[in-house]
């Protein structure tokens, strides 16, 4: 039985990206090879819809670009997202970079012109409390050919 491993729709091609595209990542198809993939969407479950307002985390709110607070949105979509990966017994994560939502370590500043500052995402931040493992997809070609136990 493969290990289940929760991953951002959007790496998968999903068209859930807040303008309506995706971040198709080739090498997250593969991961398929050796995990059981829980495709998630936190702003989707959060309620938002596709295509929406670019949006970006100004300390512990998250604000879109005209400047509405969509923090319960975010904080939504990031407990149902917790809640499935503890249904799944997810132990790890490949989430997307930067995001407001799935980034981990690094995520856009909050002016909305491409610079990015240490911090998570929200569902990130909830997923990293109950002890997910959180990659980037930078990080998928290590996952692939060197698993960790």
């Amino acid at each position: 039985m493969k290990e289940k491993l929760l991953i951002s729709a959007c790496l998968l091609g999903r068209n859930c990206k807040y303008n309506g595209g995706n971040n198709d990542t080739p090498l997250a198809h593969q991961l398929a090879e050796v995990y059981d993939l829980v495709p998630v969407c936190p702003e989707c479950l959060g309620g938002l819809k596709i295509p929406h307002e670019p949006s970006e985390r100004v300390g512990d709110k998250v604000l879109s670009r005209s400047g509405a607070d969509v923090t319960d949105a975010f904080r939504l979509g990031a407990e149902r997202t917790r809640d499935i990966a503890r249904t799944h017994g997810v132990r790890r994560a490949v989430m997307k970079e930067r995001s407001p939502s799935c980034g981990c370590g690094a995520i856009y500043d909050g002016t909305f012109s491409g610079a990015v500052t240490a911090g998570n995402g929200v569902a990130a931040e909830l997923l990293l409390a109950d002890g997910i493992v959180i990659f980037g997809e930078s990080q998928i070609g290590e996952m692939l050919f060197k698993k960790e136990d």
